[in-house]
């Protein structure tokens, strides 16, 4: 397995579909086995790491993925070949996840507010993968949630093209009045 390579094997790609779900399972297994602490503090945490996770996504594919290099380029990549299996591996992201979100969450909020908090940010990660990989692969029924995610994710890939940058949710594109083309 290389770590860094663009398009992943079939294999590889599906990855993030088998081994984050195990990953929230695990993680969720703890705290309730654990009784960490009042269920509505860690369900709050676990609901404002998922809608976190939202924000992070839009800022990573605008201002990284749309703007720094290498990161642009490869993107580029992904734009003029979006049936591709091009992702993150999952290596790097789960490692990514535990460096940049656990670790510091777990530091400043403790251990099991930390671990909900990140649970939340990994399923918007996961709703992510599902959702961009459906945007590409899938049908979608008319005016279905699905269907407007696929319509904003074809509107960002024409050419030429500066928003729509939400896969999720098209409500930081609002705020950032970036759902339309200037």
């Amino acid at each position: 397995m290389t770590l860094f390579r663009l398009e992943q094997s079939p294999v590889w790609y599906f990855a993030d579909f088998v081994l984050y779900p195990a990953a929230l399972a695990v993680g969720t297994g703890m705290l309730l086995w654990q009784g960490a602490g009042p269920g509505w503090v860690l369900l709050l945490a676990a609901v404002l790491g998922f809608l976190t996770w939202t924000l992070i996504e839009y800022c990573l594919h605008r201002f990284v993925l749309h703007g720094v290099q290498p990161f642009r380029r490869w993107h580029e990549i992904h734009h003029q070949r979006p049936f591709a299996l091009i992702g993150t591996s999952t290596v790097v992201s789960l490692s990514l996840m535990g460096l940049l979100v656990l670790w510091p969450l777990s530091l400043t909020l403790g251990r099991w507010i930390g671990l909900s908090a990140t649970l939340g940010v990994a399923a918007g990660y996961l709703l992510y993968v599902l959702v961009h990989h459906a945007t590409h692969h899938w049908k979608a029924a008319p005016g279905s949630w699905m269907y407007a995610r696929k319509r904003d994710h074809a509107l960002h890939h024409r050419p030429g093209a500066h928003g729509w940058y939400g896969v999720t949710t098209s409500f930081w594109d609002r705020v950032f009045l970036t759902d339309r083309n200037r």
